[in-house]
């Protein structure tokens, strides 16, 4: 992550999150419709693809993928 950007993906704005943080549009979709019926904000989308960014950084993945979606804002089992 910070190779990639010089910083940690907490402290990415909206012009890098669309930059560094790219989501296929089916993914995107997938967001913004949980999203909706959660009555969440912009906010809540920016800091799940942030999160989802590090997840995949963790994971060595490139690309954010539906599952790292799910997993940055489902809450864990424990």
């Amino acid at each position: 992550m910070l190779s990639r950007n010089h910083k940690s993906n907490a402290l990415l704005g909206s012009r890098e999150i669309e930059k560094y943080c790219p989501l296929k549009r089916e993914d995107a979709e997938f967001l913004e419709t949980a999203l909706h019926r959660l009555g969440l904000s912009i906010r809540a989308y920016h800091r799940i693809i942030k999160v989802a960014r590090t997840i995949a950084d963790l994971d060595g993945n490139q690309q954010i993928e539906k599952t790292l979606i799910g997993s940055a804002w489902l809450p864990s089992d424990g």
